[in-house]
């Protein structure tokens, strides 16, 4: 089973570097440690470590059939899987067992348990000749793999040795992103069959070094790349998600970098990208070959991104079911966007929008489930479930799912993939979102991007989605495609351990937000309880810990305001919206403060208080120019929208705040317009930031009578200059819905 070099090291955990000798021989006394018939089913459960591997391969050389148990599952799935295949042995961490001994406890079935810590431990004094691991019959079954399931209870898929050996030459000898020199990182938990081939057997077959990451942690995961000269990175596209993420926020911020982004990205030249981007390759370790993503969907962006970048990206598609792999891209043939070409010896084709594949790597079937095999695997065809087309260049392009396909009441069928890609495309104030169909109409659960929606600083963020996104979507699409409702989640959506969307899950998400429980839920922090009080007191609602500032609570931007006052003259520490943008739930805001506090004495937010500050401002100074502007304005209206007016003699001599209805963008001036120069003259507009962007229109603005507001940073000071404004006698204009009216009738006033 391994190569015939057993000095090589075959290992790496932190600072233990184990040879293939070495993990023959740890294996064997694994082996030792149990008794087992031939073909019983041995169970391990645990987290990912070098035991898990000895376990493993313990349970071949007993010539028995690996059970790997999802050490994140929970204890009602654990006790299912148990009582599905009833292992003869369970291989347990120190972690799992009390999770093991729970899920035992409502079961009948009772196998013999065996510590791996001790194992482990007891092994480093073992001494014995290490034989290697043959396998005589290649049509056995090697392993059974519980699925994680996306619509119900797992399945026990069973995979001969055959199909396992024929994935790894296809990636060794056909694909060829597997060679003895390579050092590949095992990273995702090996329960499932993409890490467990990908980054145990097929890597240790071939006579690769496996470098086991300590954790899933970003520091874990560089240091581990960086020690051990990791050339093959397997991961799914949640980690390509996060790993990009924070490459781009940084590349965003400098300006060179982005040029060199957008030239690279222009040349396509591998070599030039590397060279630029030489700091990113080297944060890497430097000596990546490959990033493969499985498991489901990469976004095509960033896949592009890191190939712009300068890395080489490999897409594949596959499923337990085949061991896993079904097409893969090649090197230097990849295309983004798709899952590569069939691995030869295979056939794939098209029925009904299905894809459909057949190949000597499919499953025995599910143990224990002859009908359910029967279901899915029709004459020597494995029918997928997904939905894809095939290019003339035989490459492979993923659609969707057919179980998921809604079906309305009409006999429409929506493909709800379709549309959340749709509408993910359409804004980048969305991180996640789900489709789901309930009471015969199409709903949607919106994960927002928080830094996006605080970097523009958006204040409503239901009201943004609903305009932005939702209502530009139904305006572009078929009534049957139309979303009817939707919810926002602060939470991410539910999937699988590889990134898969249980949609199942999706309306019970959405009934959670909108019926939201009271949870009373006791936090031992001294911080929480005044941040908690003063919020309920504001508020005049009920607070749980684990509220969101802006979904749960909906803070606007005069309370946020308000909150920071507050934390400033309770605490002593000055936040923004940066900050809370970091900490946006009650409780872990609290904790930050707990950490940071100069001081802790509850005072009252007063804004009273706050508008007598004494502070030095200067009210910006009419020019000449603003009146010509108006007056020109005025005659230009009257000719091209017969503009009319009445009540002008409603407007006093004495401060007022004028706050007009907002229909266009010509609204400051239609109101202006009416008005004399005297009137005007002493007359502030107040206007946000965000539409007063360039230097040039800032100060345009300023000489002109504008009072710029930032809501995120100078809103007190912006408030305060109002306040000034009317001391002194001037009158303001605000337009106090913050947005312009979509059906001509006046929305509900914002608060400042």
């Amino acid at each position: 089973m391994f190569l015939k070099d057993h000095n090589k090291t075959a290992i790496i955990f932190k600072d233990d570097k184990i040879s293939y000798s070495s993990l023959l021989t740890r294996a064997e006394y694994f082996k030792s440690l149990f008794k087992a018939p031939a073909n019983s089913r041995i169970a391990i459960f645990s987290e990912n470590r070098t035991g898990w591997l000895y376990a493993f391969y313990s349970v071949w050389k007993n010539e028995s059939i690996p059970v790997p148990i999802d050490f994140m599952a929970s204890t009602e799935d654990v006790a299912y899987i148990i009582n599905d295949c009833k292992p003869e042995v369970i291989f347990c961490s120190d972690d799992k067992l009390s999770e093991l001994n729970t899920a035992l406890n409502t079961i009948s079935h009772k196998p013999t348990i065996i510590n791996i810590n001790k194992a482990e431990a007891d092994c480093e004094s073992y001494v014995n000749s290490s034989k290697d691991i043959y396998i005589d019959d290649k049509e056995k079954t090697a392993v059974i793999i519980y699925t994680s399931g996306t619509t119900g209870n797992p399945k026990g898929v069973m995979l001969s040795f055959n199909s396992i050996l024929i994935n790894i030459r296809a990636i060794s000898e056909e694909v060829k992103i597997l060679t003895p020199e390579d050092v590949v990182l095992m990273l995702l938990p090996v329960h499932h069959v993409l890490p467990l081939v990908g980054t145990i057997v097929a890597p240790l077959y071939i006579g690769e070094t496996v470098c086991i990451s300590p954790s899933m942690a970003s520091d874990d995961i560089i240091n581990s790349l960086q020690a051990n000269k990791v050339s093959i990175l397997i991961g799914v596209p949640r980690l390509y998600n996060v790993i990009h993420k924070g490459i781009m926020d940084k590349i965003e911020k400098q300006k060179l970098a982005k040029k060199l982004f957008a030239l690279a990205r222009k040349l396509k030249s591998r070599s030039f990208s590397k060279l630029v981007f030489k700091a990113i390759h080297k944060k890497f370790g430097g000596n990546l070959k490959f990033l493969v993503s499985a498991g489901a969907a990469l976004d095509p962006t960033v896949g592009n991104d890191f190939v712009t970048m300068g890395f080489e990206v490999l897409e594949g598609y596959g499923m337990t079911e085949t061991a896993p792999i079904i097409t893969f891209n090649r090197p230097n043939e990849a295309i983004i966007g798709s899952v590569g070409k069939i691995i030869s010896g295979s056939k794939i084709e098209i029925r009904e929008g299905e894809v459909v594949f057949s190949g000597k790597n499919i499953m025995q079937g599910y143990y224990n489930r002859l009908k359910e095999t029967a279901d899915i695997i029709k004459n020597g065809w494995l029918y997928t479930g997904d939905l894809g087309h095939i290019d003339e260049n035989g490459y492979l392009y993923i659609t969707g799912r057919k179980k998921e396909i809604i079906i309305l009441s009409n006999g429409k069928n929506v493909n709800p993939v379709g549309i959340e890609n749709k509408l993910s495309g359409m804004s980048e104030y969305i991180q996640e979102i789900g489709v789901f169909m309930k009471d015969d109409l199409l709903h949607a659960v919106v994960v927002p991007d928080m830094f996006a929606i605080d970097r523009d600083n958006i204040d409503n963020i239901e009201d943004t989605i609903k305009w932005k996104v939702i209502d530009d979507y139904n305006n572009s699409v078929s009534p049957y495609k139309k979303i009817m409702k939707f919810s926002i989640s602060k939470e991410e959506l539910p999937r699988t351990r590889l990134g898969k969307l249980q949609r199942f899950k999706l309306a019970e998400l959405a009934h959670d937000k909108t019926n939201k429980k009271d949870i009373n839920e006791k936090v031992e922090l001294d911080e929480y309880e005044l941040i908690k009080s003063f919020i309920e007191n504001d508020k005049k609602v009920k607070i749980n810990p684990n509220d969101h500032f802006e979904y749960d609570l909906a803070f606007d931007s005069l309370d946020k305001i308000g909150l920071y006052v507050f934390l400033e003259t309770s605490f002593g520490v000055k936040l923004g919206a940066e900050d809370l943008a970091v900490f946006p739930t009650v409780l872990k805001l609290s904790e930050h403060i707990s950490k940071i506090k100069n001081k802790m004495s509850v005072e009252e937010v007063n804004w009273s208080d706050i508008l007598k500050e004494k502070i030095h401002i200067q009210l910006p100074k009419s020019w000449i120019s603003s009146n010509i502007i108006i007056k020109l304005s005025k005659y230009f209206f009257y000719v091209y929208f017969r503009f009319k007016s009445k009540g002008l003699n409603n407007l006093p001599d004495s401060p007022c705040i004028i706050a007009p209805n907002h229909q266009s963008f010509f609204d400051g001036l239609f109101v202006t317009a009416l008005m004399k120069n005297k009137f005007i003259n002493r007359t502030y507009f107040y206007a946000k930031e965000k539409h007063i962007k360039q230097k040039w229109l800032k100060k345009f603005a300023v000489r002109n009578n504008v009072i710029i507001m930032d809501i995120n940073r100078d809103l007190k000071l912006s408030i305060q200059k109002m306040a000034i404004a009317l001391k002194k006698k001037k009158n303001i204009i605000i337009f106090p819905e913050g947005t312009s009216t979509k059906d001509g009738n006046i929305g509900q006033f914002k608060k400042t």
